[in-house]
């Protein structure tokens, strides 16, 4: 049996459709309804049972919060994986050149927790999503892309590529045993790019700006400084490597993320 964490996410609602057509799938949610099976992070106690006869578990990351929230929780499902005797573990990180972001933390931590656990696993270092990116570079009102990234590029990767590597790899678990895995874009782009295939101008702002800017969203405490590392991260040029195992996993050409920044954009005849 199979079991999928975080299925209500963007990420997870994708890999539950890629394995729509099997009836070994079980699906982990804290409200446990439409057959689902209660899976909730923050108590511990349901745990166990609910790992309970799962042969694959695949653990996708548990939502952002503050680091200690984050790897409580991952530790949480790690240990009660354990004493249910779930026999691989497949988890979705984030990718090695993202040390640099305030958000990597809790990864490397359970990166690690999963390496000296008892428990087989594969790890699965996504790259930042293009779905994202795009998020991060919305023109204003007047149609200008003021996101503070310089010159700098991200090796941007569609969500629906990640969402099929982790089914291929979770159906084949056995084979990708011990195994690490970079899922990054094939091409880095930046705004400029961005710009230019939605019709917009770039005119980056400082991260100084940027950080006024967002003051006064009404985000979390520890969701400014995550979006302000992503910024300076990119700008420095640590989000640009192009080097991994996206297309050996997905048999094929990867998604082009500009397509799905600008699903839109005008091609060339």
């Amino acid at each position: 049996m199979i079991l999928v964490t975080g299925a209500s996410g963007a990420l997870g609602r994708l890999i539950v459709k890629g394995l729509a057509d099997r009836d070994d799938v079980v699906i982990g949610s804290r409200t446990p309804e439409h057959g689902r099976r209660r899976i909730d992070f923050d108590d511990p106690a349901t745990l166990v049972e609910g790992f309970r006869g799962i042969d694959i578990l695949l653990l996708i990351s548990a939502g952002y919060g503050e680091d200690d929230v984050v790897i409580a929780r991952h530790e949480a499902a790690i240990s009660a994986a354990e004493k249910a005797g779930v026999g691989h573990i497949v988890y979705t990180s984030l990718s090695g050149d993202g040390d640099h972001l305030t958000y990597a933390l809790p990864h490397r931590w359970t990166e690690r927790r999963l390496q000296r656990g008892t428990t087989a696993w594969t790890i699965l270092r996504n790259g930042l999503y293009a779905e994202f990116f795009g998020g991060l570079t919305i023109p204003d009102a007047d149609g200008t892309i003021t996101a503070p990234l310089g010159d700098g590029r991200l090796s941007a990767v569609c969500r629906e590529d990640l969402a099929d590597v982790a089914v291929k790899v979770t159906l084949e678990a056995a084979a990708h045993a011990g195994r690490t895995y970079e899922l990054v874009g094939e091409e880095a782009i930046g705004g400029a790019d961005v710009a230019a295939a939605l019709g917009a101008t770039y005119e980056p702002v400082t991260l100084a700006e940027a950080r006024a800017a967002i003051a006064g969203l009404g985000l979390e405490p520890f969701q400014a400084p995550m979006i302000m590392s992503t910024y300076s991260s990119i700008a420095g040029g640590f989000m640009s490597g192009t080097a991994g195992d996206l297309r050996t996993l997905l048999g094929g050409e990867p998604r082009n993320a500009l397509d799905v920044i600008a699903p839109n954009r005008p091609t060339r005849s």
